[in-house]
């Protein structure tokens, strides 16, 4: 009489599923750069719209002063105090719904987006970016990317809180929104450059 052991299941590796991600992810930021048109003209378009608020709408809200996360170079904690003061309480909850809950909210994905996109379609006009792994080429831009937009939705939460609660508004607090903002554009400052040299490099190799 034979006895019949119940049959082993099948079972498939983590790694493989993990590896199976790992290729999905690849492809997905791959094919951005087969959108970088269409994402350049979003983020164009999305970028002017906050621009003719923040000239046509905000500034006349603060009475002339220039929002926070335009100042390029970040502001002092009296300056950045003289901005909400001459905002109010009014103004501020206006900048806080019409800028950083709704257009705001979507910009630093949508630029992000856009920047991958520009890394990936100039750097493959170059030899020696389109030999190297489509693994390498995709994490190659995000790790130019993705540190931007950390710092850019960083630097929006802490000055949302500024507008929401003024209590919450001190030298300290100030100085942090300042320094993230000085933050963001540096590190955006990185792929931008990074998109201009390749474009510079691939039209010097088609001359």
């Amino acid at each position: 009489m034979t006895s019949r052991l119940p049959a082993k299941a099948r079972t498939i590796p983590a790694e493989s599923e993990q590896y199976g991600l790992g290729r999905s992810l690849t492809a997905t930021v791959l094919r951005l750069s087969r959108h970088a048109g269409a994402l350049c003209f979003l983020s164009a378009s999305v970028f002017i719209a906050m621009t003719l608020l923040e000239f046509f709408y905000f500034r006349q809200l603060s009475g002339g002063l220039p929002s926070l996360d335009m100042r390029y170079f970040g502001f002092t904690p009296d300056e950045g105090m003289a901005w909400l003061t001459a905002l109010g309480r009014r103004g501020g909850e206006i900048i806080l719904v019409w800028h950083y809950l709704t257009f705001d909210l979507l910009f630093p994905a949508l630029l992000s987006l856009t920047l991958v996109s520009l890394i990936l379609a100039t750097g493959r006009r170059l030899k020696n970016f389109r030999v190297l792994p489509p693994q390498a080429q995709s994490i190659f831009a995000l790790v130019l990317v993705l540190p931007y937009m950390i710092a850019d939705y960083a630097e929006n939460l802490a000055v949302a809180r500024l507008l929401s609660d003024f209590l919450s508004a001190n030298a300290d607090s100030l100085s942090f929104a300042s320094a993230l903002i000085v933050a963001k554009f540096a590190l955006l400052a990185v792929p931008v450059a990074v998109i201009m040299i390749f474009w510079l490099m691939g039209q010097k190799s088609q001359a």
